[in-house]
């Protein structure tokens, strides 16, 4: 990516970020958002990442409210005590607890897997949630680029390695969900299968639009394969629209001082962010139905290049290649968790 080419990537996130907030002052106006009611979720289990803070954590004190089990995955050790002893004092609900998953590191990922699953427990959820948005350039663990590697790679592999729990978990009426979260960023992304690790020209923009493109890509590409093979599985798109949290701490300054001064007004709280992610987990609405993108509670239409089947099946071969899981598809995803 040239310096002209990322210049034009910051402009164009920035004008979708600016759309966003502009439509969510415009609903604030005529009423604001109403907090959808959900049906109570006893005996089901649900793993979210990035659940210490923001978004991820109003996610995971909401599940633990209507009654799921909830695993917080994530890196803060030092603040996940304070986080799970929050929730279950809030939701009255004891069956809340935290496990170490570094997204950054492909062997904690596996590790985590493998913990959970020492735990004999059945999966219902899986909340794709946790990211960094705008980080200066810097690698993870396995020398990805960080936005690629932590918010779609990480992802990616810890949903093939819970994909044969979700698979187990699910029944006809009961599907097992997978819900991973995107962004209006992704509209103005692009991706580079040449140069997905952004190392032409970084440009922080482009390469977080590039990984939510990535994410509604795979979770499009994953419904395709779990619908051709019948499984009791979905999997879903939440975006959250502009929100209150400190993943600002990044952007432009212009950007923080009218997250600080008009937040109250123009942003969604992390509450209010929430609330897509947990209808993709629970609607009865949704049972059985995978392959959306969903804003706001509802259906919407994703970029026009996210419905490319070629562009799908390029990313998810390379994505098994780069993760160094076997195949493509949940069987090989299933035996490489195990071996």
């Amino acid at each position: 990516m040239s310096p002209l080419s990322a210049a034009r990537a910051a402009l164009r996130v920035y004008a979708a970020g600016a759309a966003v907030v502009l439509a969510q002052l415009l609903r604030r106006c005529r009423g604001g958002f109403v907090e959808p009611v959900f049906p109570p979720q006893p005996d089901r289990v649900a793993i979210v990442t990035g659940g210490t803070d923001g978004i991820g954590y109003a996610t995971a004190k909401y599940l633990a409210r209507l009654g799921m089990h909830v695993i917080i995955a994530g890196n803060n050790e030092g603040k996940a005590e304070e986080v799970v002893s929050k929730i279950k004092e809030e939701t009255l609900n004891d069956r809340v607890e935290f496990l170490y998953c570094d997204l950054a590191s492909l062997a904690s990922i596996r590790r985590f897997v493998e913990t959970f699953k020492l735990k004999r427990l059945p999966l219902h959820v899986l909340i794709n949630n946790a990211g960094v948005m705008m980080v200066p350039e810097r690698k993870t663990q396995d020398g990805f680029e960080e936005h690629f590697g932590l918010n779609y790679l990480g992802h990616f592999l810890l949903t093939q390695l819970l994909l044969d729990t979700l698979r187990a978990s699910g029944r006809p009426g009961r599907s097992a969900r997978v819900v991973t979260v995107s962004s209006a960023t992704h509209y103005v992304g692009e991706l580079n299968m040449d140069d997905l690790q952004s190392r032409t020209c970084y440009s922080p923009h482009g390469a977080y639009a590039q990984s939510k493109l990535a994410l509604v890509l795979f979770s499009y590409h994953l419904q395709r394969l779990l619908a051709a093979e019948g499984s009791h599985v979905t999997a879903n798109v939440a975006d959250p629209g502009v929100v209150d949290t400190e993943l600002y701490r990044h952007v432009f300054w212009g950007t923080r001082l009218v997250q600080k001064v008009f937040a109250w007004l123009l942003f969604k709280t992390p509450e209010e962010g929430a609330w897509t992610s947990v209808y993709a987990a629970v609607a009865p609405q949704l049972e059985g139905v995978g392959g959306r993108y969903l804003y706001n509670e509802r259906e919407t239409v994703s970029l026009k290049l996210t419905y490319s089947l070629r562009l799908q099946q390029e990313l998810w071969a390379a994505s098994c290649q780069m993760a160094g899981v076997l195949g493509g598809t949940p069987d090989a995803a299933a035996a490489s968790s195990s071996s």
